[in-house]
């Protein structure tokens, strides 16, 4: 993915989370208190947008950087981190569903792998800024 495309998933995801954390609090409030899980559904939506920016932050070096083909790796983990952490998180909220709650870490590996892609990236390439 080029950093436009990333841009755009990054902006895609962020209004997707912008409307599961609204709906989840005036939409799904009843639902939530029903399974007791308010607070887990209010951590997937704060992991959702966190990493969410930090895909946009990808996309903004892509553009800068479209040589760094090592970002590649790093903006496909954040994606699927966004995907299975929050995404699992979500529905462990809705449905109650427990074994959900099983699925979250592997989103979190996701995560830790996409950081440290960022950080190999940086590391592997000496300049960060526009010449």
């Amino acid at each position: 993915m080029n950093g436009r495309q990333l841009i755009m998933l990054a902006a895609l995801s962020g209004a997707f989370a912008v409307g599961i954390g609204a709906f989840g609090a005036h939409g799904l409030e009843e639902v939530l208190n029903k399974t007791g899980r308010t607070d887990t559904f209010e951590t997937g939506v704060k992991y959702h947008f966190y990493h969410t920016l930090a895909l946009g932050l990808i996309g903004i070096i892509r553009l800068v950087r479209p040589k760094w083909k090592s970002l590649q790796f790093s903006a496909w983990c954040m994606l699927l981190g966004i995907l299975i952490f929050p995404g699992s998180l979500y529905i462990l909220s809705l449905t109650g569903v427990t074994w959900w709650g099983a699925v979250t870490p592997l989103g979190g590996v996701f995560f830790i792998l996409g950081w440290l892609g960022l950080f190999y990236s940086a590391l592997r390439n000496d300049q960060i800024v526009v010449d």
